[in-house]
C-alpha cells in the first residue's frame, strides 16, 4: 500500500488541540521557575530551597504521568485531558485567591502543578493513535512541541510578576488555560482504533520487557535535561551572572524555544534517517554542551549560546525517542507514554534539584552539570549496546514502514 502524505493522514484538528493543550499545561507546570527569583526574594529562600521549589512540580508530574497513562487507556485520552485541566485550573485559582505565604505552601502548589506536567501522557497518545507508523515521529514531534509552553512561561511570567505581583500571575494564567480547554473540548477526538481497556495488573507486564526500561532511561536524559534546565535557568542566570528576573527570563526563553522547536524536527529527522542514529548524535552534542555549561564565563551571552546548543540537542533527542516508542509499543502507547514520561520527569527533578544543592554546597553549579553530562554519555553507551538487537528483532518489522 502506498504511503499517505503526513497532512493527508491522521486528524489535524486533534493534532492542533493536542499541541495547544500540551503547550498551556507545560506553561503552568514550570511557572515556579520563571517566578523563582521574585518568590525566593519574598520568602527568603536559600539556593537549596530554590532548587527544590522548581524541582517539585517536575517530580510530581513524573509520578502523575503513570496515573494519567492508566486513565488514558481506561477513559480514553480526551476525557482524561479534560479532567486534568479542570484540576489544574482549580489549583491555580486557589493559589491566586488564597495566596502563597510560605515555603511549604509553594511546595504544595508545586505538587498540584504536577497535574499539568502529566498532560504529556494525554497529548501524545491522543495524537499518536491517529497516525500510521511512518508518521509517528512527525506527529509526536508536533504534539510534543507543546513543551514550548515552558518558553512562554519564562518569557512572560517575570514581566507580569514585576508589573502585577507574582501571586497575580496565577490568575492571569487562567485566561489562556480556560480558552484552550474550551477549544480542546470542541475539536479534539479520540482515534477510532483506541485499544480496549486492560486490567490494571496488565500495565505491570510492560515493565518485564527490558526495552521499556531502556526507553525510560534514554528519555530521562533527553527530556530530563530539557525540563530540568527550563525550570532552573532563570534562577541560574540571576544567581550566576546577576541578570534581573526579566532578563534572566528572556535568556531562559531563548534556550527553551530552541529545544521546543527542535522537537518536531527531531521527530521528522528520525523518521528520515532513523531514531537510533539521530539519538546517538544528540547525546554526543548534549554531553559536550552540558560539560561546557559547567564553567563560568565572562559574559552571560557565551553561556546562553552554549545552553541553546544543548537545548537544541535535547529537544531533537526528545523527538527521536518518541519516534521509536510507538513502533515498539504501539498497543501499549498509553502506559508507555506514562512510564517514559515519568522517567523524563524524574530526570528533570534530579537535574533541577541537584543544581540547587550543588550551588548551596560548593558555591557553583558545576557538579550538577557534569554529572548530568556523564549520564548523557552513559545513555549513548547504552544505545550503542542495544541498537543491533533492536534492528534485528522488532526493528526489522518496523523498518517496513518506518526507519529506526
Amino acid at each position: 500500500m502506498a504511503a499517505t502524505g503526513f497532512w493527508q493522514a491522521g486528524h489535524r484538528p486533534t493534532l492542533l488541540a493536542s499541541f495547544l493543550y500540551f503547550d498551556l499545561a507545560f506553561m503552568v507546570w514550570v511557572i515556579l521557575g520563571p517566578l523563582g527569583v521574585q518568590i525566593a526574594k519574598d520568602l527568603q529562600l536559600d539556593a537549596g530551597q530554590k532548587g527544590l521549589m522548581v524541582a517539585v512540580p517536575v517530580l510530581s508530574g513524573a509520578i502523575l504521568r503513570i496515573v494519567m497513562g492508566v486513565l488514558v487507556d481506561h477513559l480514553k485520552p480526551k476525557l482524561t485531558g479534560v479532567i486534568a485541566q479542570v484540576l489544574v485550573i482549580a489549583a491555580l485559582s486557589w493559589a491566586w485567591i488564597a495566596g502563597i505565604h510560605s515555603y511549604n505552601e509553594v511546595l504544595f502548589l508545586g505538587v498540584l502543578l504536577g497535574i499539568a506536567g502529566a498532560s504529556f501522557a494525554v497529548a501524545l497518545p491522543l495524537a499518536s493513535r491517529w497516525y500510521p507508523p511512518e508518521h509517528q515521529g512527525t506527529a509526536l514531534g508536533i504534539a510534543g512541541a507543546g513543551n514550548s509552553g515552558t518558553a512562554f512561561a519564562a518569557l512572560i511570567a517575570p514581566s507580569l510578576a514585576a508589573a502585577y505581583g507574582w501571586g497575580n500571575v496565577f490568575g492571569i494564567a487562567l485566561i489562556p488555560l480556560i480558552a484552550v480547554l474550551i477549544f480542546y473540548v470542541i475539536v479534539a477526538k479520540d482515534a477510532p482504533d483506541c485499544p480496549p481497556p486492560k486490567p490494571l495488573t496488565a500495565y505491570l507486564a510492560v515493565l518485564r520487557d527490558k526495552d521499556a526500561w531502556w526507553f525510560m532511561f534514554f528519555y530521562s536524559v533527553t527530556f530530563g535535561g530539557f525540563v530540568g534546565l527550563a525550570a532552573s535557568l532563570t534562577i541560574y542566570f540571576n544567581s550566576e551572572y546577576g541578570l534581573d528576573a526579566k532578563m534572566a527570563g528572556f535568556f531562559t526563553a531563548a534556550c527553551v524555544f530552541a529545544g521546543s522547536l527542535m522537537r518536531p524536527l527531531g521527530g521528522n529527522l528520525a523518521d528520515r534517517v532513523g531514531g537510533i542514529k539521530s539519538l546517538s548524535v544528540m547525546y554526543i552534542v548534549a554531553a559536550v554542551a552540558l560539560t561546557l555549561a559547567s564553567f563560568h564565563y565572562s559574559s552571560a551571552w557565551v553561556a546562553l549560546a552554549i545552553f541553546v546548543i544543548g537545548m537544541l540537542a535535547l529537544g531533537m533527542g526528545n523527538g527521536a525517542v518518541f519516534q521509536l516508542v510507538p513502533q515498539r509499543f504501539r498497543r501499549e502507547i498509553g502506559v508507555m507514554t506514562g512510564l517514559v514520561g515519568m522517567a523524563g520527569g524524574i530526570g528533570g527533578f534530579y537535574l533541577a534539584s541537584s543544581l540547587g544543592y550543588s550551588k548551596k554546597l560548593t558555591g557553583t553549579y558545576q557538579a550538577g552539570f557534569l554529572i548530568f553530562a556523564a549520564l548523557a554519555v552513559i545513555a549513548l553507551v547504552g544505545l550503542t549496546i542495544v541498537k543491533q538487537r533492536w534492528r534485528t528483532t522488532w526493528g526489522s518489522a518496523a523498518m517496513t514502514t518506518a526507519k529506526i
